[in-house]
């Protein structure tokens, strides 16, 4: 019952590490390079060695589910969105299928579904995003899409709600996604959903049914 996290080194990937180390989660971090592995260390949190762009297959073995919070990052162009966040996230689809991993649980993102009303600048990622989810909406993998809204880095409150209609603003704390995403690794009856996430007034527990 070990969860693969594929992107443990992002701004969502370590927050969720360490919020599930301490709660009894047994996780795999997965990262690109060994210098990357003291901060895991230091919270006793496994690790394994692997690349989107590379070898990664090994990742995969003794776990039972993945999340997949992997990014190519603002920094970087169309070419790496298309390989990270497009090709990278099939690859690791297509592993958690003949692999048998009971679920697949997806970061994407709310504008995904639309890529064109999102600024200019984002839509390759969102592009990139839709076609991922899509994909991983027909694969023969049990899954659950999580779709923050706009990512602050203000403190996480986990209070959460699923409704643009009802939040107060099209944000997202990184700490709440990375407390849904505890929550998400443990409810493990919750398959083929999909949740909008955004700052808002629900437990993440009410919010996430």
């Amino acid at each position: 019952m070990k969860t693969l996290v594929i992107g443990a080194n992002g701004q969502i990937g370590r927050q969720f590490c360490e919020i599930a180390s301490r709660a009894g989660v047994p996780i795999r971090a997965m990262i690109r390079h060994p210098d990357q592995q003291t901060w895991f260390r230091e919270r006793g949190i496994e690790t394994t060695i692997a690349d989107l762009e590379g070898d990664l297959r090994h990742a995969f073995h003794g776990c039972d589910q993945a999340i997949f919070t992997a990014g190519s990052g603002p920094h970087t162009g169309p070419d790496k969105t298309l390989m990270i966040d497009l090709h990278g996230a099939i690859r690791c689809i297509d592993l958690a299928v003949e692999l048998g991993l009971e679920r697949f649980v997806m970061v994407s993102a709310l504008r995904a579904s639309d890529p064109l009303a999102a600024p200019e600048k984002m839509r390759p990622y969102m592009a990139a995003k839709f076609a991922a989810d899509a994909y991983l909406r027909n694969a023969h993998v049990p899954h659950v899409i999580l779709k923050p809204a706009r990512l602050t880095d203000e403190p996480a409150t986990r209070q959460v709600s699923t409704s643009i209609r009802s939040a107060p603003a099209l944000d997202v704390s990184r700490g709440n996604v990375a407390h849904a995403l505890t929550y998400l690794a443990q409810a493990r009856t919750l398959k083929n959903r999909e949740f909008d996430l955004l700052d808002g007034e629900s437990t993440i527990a009410m919010a996430l049914v």
